[in-house]
């Protein structure tokens, strides 16, 4: 829970400060067993939920110094310290407590397939490297090797989300949860929340007064006789009883008054919780999300988010009411009845909990089976759906509906499980409190017979009993749904403790380019994907500023990775890659993926507009510039024949438009981002000859005095370049334009040759056709 203690803006500062001060509190008040996540230096779940970095620096003499930085797409990174010492001191509290006793035993694979070392011995490594620093140098950010698609991540899976830091507990959440309902700086929220404390007194002690009501409506009854004044012995009961009527329907509307005064805060609270989740993901870096499965993780976000809605209802009007209310029962018939009315109301409350507490502890097994086998249906019902038209193809309909079923049977097992044993625990909880009804009833008839109480005395023990049935039933029913809500919020906010593997370091400058200095050098750089062939071998080459640069080579020889490297969704394994002299390791990142506009090979688009996907490239621009750039793109005529133009829905993917015209809106939107520094990772390879040469012809207009990198299997399409990159081998096997190439024959002349006379064929193939037609 503690990842959503996040830096929201600046208006919500004060809601983290007493955040930090909470847990300086509970470290304090309990030194000796505190293991809380928030502490963990490779795991901070203060990570600020933006487009924003933390940074950590080591200073002599005061600690860790956890700070978060804000940059915004104009002005230069701002950054605040936040907790300093706080953080510091609590941190080498836990140092001298000796190792963390955590209580989950995470790994993640290495890059060699290897298995990294668990709590214990990470802990020990911690500590020889902290001891190795000199004081006041920068704590050096943790090496962690790519995965390629399909590896292994720390939250994949049905494990998703896990982590290798402490195991986040209920405590935590539910402490994280308090800043959120009782905000320092939103008095409107504080003002609802005390209303509806408010509200709810009121609602609970109208609720004790209804027993009161009807032993007195019952003994006026009682003295009604041919000796009494029967009008005015009945102008009491009357009254008497109105009252309790009244008593019951008040209780009655205070509740719902609080519940819809309560509403706003809950509501305001989950969205506030919500965005920060949405965030974070966003902030996660590309080998999370390459290995990450949608359905899981959209099925643990929406039980995370019932979760809390539940839990911060629950813990604010049910529980803590609930325990005064059976505090104030109890009490009542202890002055009224005697002690051992009491004792046996209070030994019943002990029981019915300590049986609730332990058949709900037994049963979540069976919610974790639930969990895990929902995922599962969710992951293969999305995936088949996506490729709706790959099933088609290959008449597979009835195999794709006996995998789902076969995932659905497992669930089946597990929710029959779970309704049994909530059978179990329902009758065990009725069997225990009609014990101890009975028990008290025959005690007060007792009573009754020795003329120590009255009928009236009989009714109100009945009723303070049933009284305490309720929040007793709505006890248990409680328990168990906190109980499963904080398990779907723990697999949701131990998400919010995975790192992203790429990060800005400390009071990074922003990258300082512009169109005539936007060179681009690869300085002995070394990289490859886990458990893969190198890609990468010291590959070195330099593009001046303002050049056109086509990289070619055959399929798997690292083009795409060229680009993900320069993007830094991944690190190299050793050397620089550096923009107009600077290390893009050493720039903010925010300013690095501005300078950078691209064309992807699969272009996928977003379930909206035509206009919203090209605008989407710079919202700051307006729509005049939004449809300049489909026409460079030569896309404009083709939007104006359509029914809608600009506001035609593209589809899910973008699955109503072709291939081509996808990638007619993915170069729009690459034009409109107007970045120094353009690359077209095959920006034509879906388009067919005759659009081919009008984009062509675009992007020559579009890349004129800019640095621009041309990916291509389809030589022919960057013949014109000022210079022609050959990969081979993890290196720069050739280069020259595309006749010095050929002259000097190698690689570069045998894809040429290959790809001309694969063509010749073509070519000869329908003409041969159509002669015959």
């Amino acid at each position: 829970m503690a990842a959503l203690l996040q830096l929201l803006s600046k208006q919500h500062s004060g809601s983290n400060r007493i955040l930090v001060e909470n847990l300086r509190k509970s470290c304090t008040a309990h030194p000796s067993s505190y293991a809380g996540p928030f502490l963990t230096p490779s795991r901070n779940f203060l990570t600020p939920p933006k487009a924003f970095d933390h940074r950590r620096q080591n200073e002599p003499g005061k600690g860790f110094s956890w700070r978060f930085t804000s940059s915004g797409p104009s002005a230069p990174p701002k950054t605040t310290a936040l907790g300093t010492n706080v953080l510091g001191d609590i941190f080498r509290k836990r140092q001298q407590k000796g190792p963390p006793q955590a209580s989950v035993s995470l790994h993640t694979s290495a890059a060699d397939g290897s298995r990294s070392s668990p709590p214990l011995q990470r802990w020990q490594q911690q500590q020889q490297q902290q001891a190795s620093k000199c004081p006041g140098s920068p704590l050096k950010q943790p090496i962690r090797h790519c995965f390629h698609i399909g590896g292994h991540h720390p939250a994949s899976g049905e494990k998703l989300g896990t982590y290798d830091g402490p195991e986040i507990t209920a405590t935590d959440m539910i402490k994280a949860m308090a800043t959120y309902i009782w905000p320092k700086d939103d008095a409107l929220v504080r003002k609802r929340v005390m209303i509806s404390l408010g509200l709810l007194g009121g609602a609970k002690v109208l609720n004790v007064c209804v027993p009161f009501m009807f032993k007195m409506g019952v003994d006026n009854l009682s003295t009604l006789s041919m000796d009494t004044v029967p009008q005015a012995a009945a102008s009491m009961t009357i009254a008497v009883l109105l009252g309790y009527g009244i008593a019951r329907a008040g209780a009655a509307g205070f509740n719902e008054l609080r519940n819809a005064v309560f509403a706003r805060v809950a509501q305001h609270s989950i969205r506030k919780i919500a965005t920060n989740v949405f965030l974070h993901l966003h902030n996660l870096d590309l080998q999370f999300h390459l290995s990450k499965q949608t359905g899981a993780l959209s099925k643990t976000i929406d039980r995370g988010s019932r979760g809390i809605n539940f839990v911060l209802t629950a813990m604010v009007f049910n529980v803590v009411p609930t325990i005064f209310e059976l505090a104030l029962v109890s009490s009542i018939l202890g002055v009224k009845c005697g002690a051992a009315y009491a004792a046996l109301s209070m030994g019943c409350v002990g029981v019915y909990s300590a049986y609730t507490l332990a058949v709900t502890q037994w049963r979540t097994q069976f919610r974790v089976y639930m969990n895990q086998a929902e995922n599962e249906a969710g992951n293969k019902a999305i995936d088949s759906l996506i490729n709706y038209e790959t099933v088609k193809y290959f008449n597979n309909e009835k195999y794709e509906a006996q995998r789902y079923d076969n995932v659905l049977k497992k669930y089946e097992a597990a929710s029959l499980k779970t309704s049994t044993s909530l059978a179990l625990l329902n009758f065990g909880q009725n069997a225990i409190f009609s014990v101890a009804l009975s028990a008290i009833m025959v005690m007060a008839a007792n009573e009754i017979a020795q003329g120590r109480m009255t009928v009236g005395d009989l009714v109100m023990v009945n009723g303070l009993l049933f009284q305490l049935s309720i929040p007793l039933g709505f006890l248990g029913s409680v328990y168990r749904e906190v109980r499963q809500a904080l398990l779907d919020m723990r697999t949701m906010f131990t998400l919010m403790g995975v790192e992203s593997a790429i990060q800005s370091k400390v009071n990074a400058p922003a990258l300082q380019v512009d169109r005539n200095t936007a060179s681009i050098e690869f300085r002995d750089v070394s990289f490859q994907y886990r458990n893969s062939n190198p890609i990468f071998d010291k590959l070195s080459f330099t593009i001046p500023a303002g050049k056109k640069i086509a990289i070619v080579g055959g399929s798997g020889s690292g083009k795409s990775s060229m680009v993900r490297l320069l993007y830094r969704f991944f690190e190299p394994t050793s050397g620089q890659i550096l923009i107009n002299g600077q290390n893009i390791r050493e720039v903010e990142l925010y300013s690095l993926r501005k300078a950078i506009a691209i064309v992807p090979q699969d272009s996928v688009l977003f379930h909206d507009t035509i206009r919203h996907n090209i605008h989407y490239g710079d919202l700051s621009k307006q729509q005049a510039e939004v449809e300049e750039a489909a026409r460079m793109a030569d896309l404009h005529g083709s939007i104006l024949r359509w029914p809608k133009q600009y506001d035609t829905q593209v589809g899910e993917r973008g699955l109503k438009l072709s291939g081509g015209e996808k990638q007619r809106v993915a170069i729009a939107r690459a034009i409109l981002k107007n970045s120094p520094i353009l690359i077209f990772d095959e920006a034509t390879s879906s388009l067919d000859s005759i659009t081919e040469h009008n984009i062509l012809a675009a992007l020559a207009r579009a890349t004129e005095h800019r640095t621009s990198i041309c990916i291509a299997h389809r030589l022919s399409t960057v013949m014109d370049a000022d210079e022609i990159l050959v990969l081979e081998n993890g290196r720069i096997g050739q280069r020259g334009t595309h006749e010095q190439l050929l002259n000097s024959g190698g690689l570069y002349t045998k894809l040429w040759d290959t790809q001309n006379r694969l063509y010749n064929v073509g070519t000869a193939a329908k003409a041969k056709k159509v002669g015959s037609e």
